[in-house]
């Protein structure tokens, strides 16, 4: 039987589901379809997904190409019938073949992330561009996905730009987006904020996430806006109530350190759980902090080494040099020296300056790793030339010994200084012993008190020890010239000051 040939648009809707069903028993393909429909999403009829795809796979094979497509969905997703990408392939090919724009988007998309079909970028761009010519904005989006990243076709990222500008001109957020992304990176166009913002804006104000957590980057950072702590916020908060993780980690960072919001630790933590939940790393990382500082949550120690865990297994280089931390002090976990250094060398070879740094220790020693001079230096120097303030003093204590490098004490003063310069006391303390004793600088007294005392002040007790040393000469000088001139003038001696009082004992 032929398809009624009634006016579709409006004749089909106003029939009830028994009317539908009658005309669909006599074989009217566009009947079962609707009643396909009906029965799939619940509309006018109690949902019921077997009656659903009963219905769509009559219409089907009939040819009717709505239903062929809708059929194609219900195999790829498993809805009412068992999941069967090979199936929804054929049911896709059927309708793209006629000419659905649907049906050659999600065939197109099959191809592209190898869907019941072998992944084919090429095939997946020409499906892609037969939907975009009847105008798909997907399609069209995804036709500048492929231009972008060189999928079938050589990259090309003007191209690219020309097809997100038109699908995000014709209002299709997801284009919007991914325009915004290349004016903010300036990929295929000048870099301009301004007009990443536009466009970052338009995909937000119609709920695109991944948007609204970027617009509120934007204003955080004043990129294209002016700097708006309480505009990001506002941002972040829409993204994360729609579940976007890194707007909840971001919101949690401002609840945190009380940017754009009042300050408040408990809901930090929230937010960094909802994240973490959802496998966020930078959210796991500082969820793990917060345990092991008792920061808005109460300390638990077991708790952090579970959620530095999780991150550093995705490769977040900071949660693993914490859990280099947790083995190495037996914080939550037993101690275990051998896993300390396991952690401390993926967080190190990422390029971790206090990872690097603590390995020095465990190869000096041979602790939880073979004793090894060479690779105790070889840390030692990556980690100074991070300017960890640590590993250049003791950088500078290997030139200065020569242990495992020709001694120079010249060279050893240089990686001093730089140390000295990030007020590192023992560097202070080193400071003050070159100009103390004259060690390849000029002998200076001034300037090794000096040294010493802004060591002191800073709790290096060798430092304060020498420092009273020099104030005790300096005041038995004092009081030995003071009696000299008294007797020669006849007077009684004078105040001899305070040196004492700024020597920390």
């Amino acid at each position: 039987m032929e398809d009624n040939k009634q006016d579709k648009k409006g004749y089909y809707d106003k029939l009830t589901t028994k009317e539908l069903e009658v005309l669909a028993e006599m074989g009217d393909s566009e009947a079962q379809a609707k009643l396909g429909y009906r029965y799939r999403y619940g509309k006018k009829a109690k949902k019921n997904y077997a009656k659903a795809i009963a219905w769509y796979t009559k219409a089907a094979e009939q040819g009717h190409i709505g239903a062929q497509n809708n059929l194609g969905v219900c195999y790829e997703q498993g809805k009412g019938i068992e999941k069967d990408p090979v199936k929804a392939v054929e049911w896709y090919t059927k309708a793209a073949e006629q000419g659905a724009i649907g049906a050659q988007w999600n065939l197109g998309a099959c191809y592209y992330k190898g869907t019941g079909v072998e992944k084919d970028y090429k095939k997946a761009l020409v499906w892609f561009i037969k939907a975009a010519e009847q105008g798909d904005l997907k399609a069209q989006n995804d036709i500048g996905s492929c231009y972008f990243y060189g999928y079938g076709v050589e990259k090309n990222l003007a191209k690219a730009v020309e097809w997100y500008t038109k699908a995000a001109e014709q209002g299709y957020n997801g284009a919007q987006f991914n325009l915004a992304q290349c004016y903010k990176d300036g990929d295929g166009v000048e870099q301009d904020y301004k007009q990443a913002v536009k466009w970052f804006a338009k995909a937000a104000e119609q709920g695109h996430p991944w948007a609204q957590t970027n617009l509120g980057i934007r204003y955080e950072l004043g990129e294209g806006v002016r700097k708006n702590y309480k505009k990001a916020v506002e941002w972040y908060a829409k993204a994360a109530e729609h579940g976007a993780d890194r707007a909840q980690f971001l919101l949690g960072l401002c609840f945190f350190y009380g940017k754009g919001v009042k300050k408040d630790l408990e809901k930090a933590v929230e937010w960094y759980i909802k994240a973490a939940k959802q496998g966020h790393a930078g959210a796991q990382f500082e969820l793990g902090k917060c345990y092991r500082n008792g920061k808005g949550v109460e300390k638990d120690h077991a708790k952090a080494v579970k959620w530095f865990s999780l991150s550093a297994k995705q490769g977040d280089e900071l949660s693993q040099f914490y859990l280099g931390v947790c083995y190495e002090n037996g914080e939550g976990v037993r101690k275990n020296s051998k896993k300390a250094v396991e952690w401390y060398i993926k967080a190190a070879e990422q390029g971790v300056p206090e990872a690097q740094y603590n390995l020095v220790a465990y190869y000096e020693n041979g602790e939880g790793v073979e004793k090894n001079q060479a690779k105790a230096l070889e840390w030692c120097l990556k980690a100074a030339e991070k300017d960890d303030e640590r590993a250049q003093y003791h950088l500078g204590l290997y030139y200065e010994e020569g242990r495992g490098v020709r001694k120079d004490k010249k060279k050893a003063l240089e990686l001093f200084r730089k140390a000295a310069e990030q007020k590192y006391a023992p560097a202070l303390c080193k400071l003050g012993d070159y100009y103390y004793n004259g060690v390849e600088v000029e002998k200076d007294d001034e300037k090794a008190e000096h040294y010493y005392r802004m060591a002191a002040t800073r709790g290096d007790r060798w430092a304060a020890y020498i420092l009273s040393d020099i104030l005790r000469v300096k005041y038995a000088k004092k009081l030995y010239n003071n009696i000299i001139l008294s007797e020669m003038e006849g007077l009684e001696p004078t105040d001899l000051g305070d040196d004492f009082d700024d020597v920390p004992f």
